[in-house]
């Protein structure tokens, strides 16, 4: 899977995604830091990339209607700590329990 990490979330979590096989950028690594959503949305939707972010604005269903783009997952922990995010992300991605089919 294609996948782009907003600034909010750790670095480590690119690493263990990568791990498990998918092609992952960050919105540090692509100079996009401190960019507001529209570019962020703009450059995750040209590369086909599933966004992953902590930004409650990305959850405007009306704005991102699903089945309209490569896919959104927003993370909202109660104690969002570093190493809370970086284990509730990969364990999704180890189990796939969200995923469709």
């Amino acid at each position: 899977m294609k996948i782009k990490l907003d600034e909010n979330l750790p670095l480590q979590v690119a690493a263990g995604l990568a791990a498990f096989g998918h092609d992952v950028h960050t919105v540090h690594e692509e100079k996009l830091t401190g960019s507001k959503d529209p570019q962020i949305w703009a450059a995750a939707q040209s590369e086909q990339r599933f966004l992953i972010s902590q930004d409650l604005d990305f959850a405007d269903m009306r704005q991102f209607v699903p089945g309209t783009h490569h896919g959104i997952l927003i993370i909202r922990l109660h104690s969002p700590s570093r190493s809370s995010l970086i284990d509730r992300i990969l364990e999704l991605f180890r189990t796939k329990m969200w995923l469709p089919g």
